[in-house]
């Protein structure tokens, strides 16, 4: 059974005030029962390796600590702290390792509604503040490796505004908060039409969503709901061949034809387990990204402590 959500009813519906799994219908409300000062760490990794073929290759790991800090509470929306500590990476990269210190003791501000959507980053303009610093730092330390100012730049391209900010830079956070404020019915599909930022630059890209309850652990007061996110695969060929072409240009090198340039698909599954008091227990996004027999896989998890 499938079931169509226009974006339009994204103002969420049929919210229960006592309990958010519903056993009479098999439903479940997912809605941020949060107290002032409420707090919950977290263990976040992410990782990224390439297949091509039988073989994987430059896989790295990254993982870090989160303290979420319920600030306050209010009747229509919550302030929440993320704090961003114990960085460690796993690379061969040297580069790549002086990248995540700029994140080290960081805290994002965010706003959500009362039921735990997400709807904006509020410090901004002071996270902005303390990367831009970081770089600058991060340039001189690098300043005798080749190509690596222009490498930073584009970094830095990334907290020039609140929106690259929402966009781009808290995709864990993203992740955290992405099925609060809906009610799902246990093994109904729902579908949705979204549009995904386009981090080349350009249009963002049509996406298709479907999403569902998968599981309801009434003995545990949690529930398990999967997502599939599928960007359009002709906008993404046709972007990224812009993008390259472009760069190829710029150096003065030739470019294969489009029709023969390779198609490329960009899908990605989120899971996630929840407490029916809105705390996230267990979440998983996985991505793939294919083309011309390779795929790069970049894999984040998010994990209760």
């Amino acid at each position: 059974m499938r079931k169509i959500l226009f974006l339009g009813m994204l103002i969420f519906f049929n919210i229960s005030i006592y309990a958010q799994i519903n056993i009479a219908d098999s439903s479940v409300q997912v809605i941020g029962f949060w107290d002032k000062n409420e707090k919950q760490s977290y263990g976040i990794t992410h990782e990224k390796y390439k297949i091509k073929g039988i073989d994987t290759t430059e896989r790295e790991k990254h993982t870090y600590t989160v303290d979420i800090s319920i600030i306050d509470s209010f009747a229509d929306s919550y302030i929440i702290n993320w704090y961003y500590k114990d960085y460690n990476i796993e690379t061969d990269n040297p580069l790549k390792e002086k990248l995540s210190t700029l994140f080290k003791d960081m805290n994002v501000k965010i706003r959500t509604n009362e039921m735990g959507v997400f709807l904006e980053v509020i410090n901004w303009e002071e996270i902005r503040h303390n990367i831009l610093k970081a770089t600058q730092m991060l340039k001189i330390e690098t300043k005798d490796m080749p190509g690596i100012e222009k490498f930073i730049i584009d970094i830095e391209k990334n907290y020039t505004s609140k929106e690259s900010i929402e966009a781009i830079t808290i995709l864990d956070i993203r992740q955290f908060y992405v099925y609060h404020g809906l009610k799902y019915e246990y093994k109904v599909e729902y579908e949705a039409e979204l549009k995904t930022s386009n981090l080349i630059g350009g249009e963002p890209f049509d996406t298709k969503v479907i999403y569902w309850l998968d599981e309801i652990d009434s003995a545990e007061n949690n529930y398990m709901i999967r997502m599939q996110q599928s960007i359009d695969s002709e906008q993404l060929t046709q972007e990224t061949y812009k993008y390259l072409k472009k760069i190829a240009d710029d150096l003065k090198q030739k470019m294969p034809k489009y029709k023969k340039f390779k198609k490329i698909t960009n899908d990605t599954w989120t899971t996630s387990i929840i407490h029916e008091y809105g705390w996230v227990i267990y979440s998983i996004e996985t991505k793939e990204v294919q083309s011309d027999g390779e795929t790069i896989i970049l894999e984040r998890t998010i994990e209760l402590l």
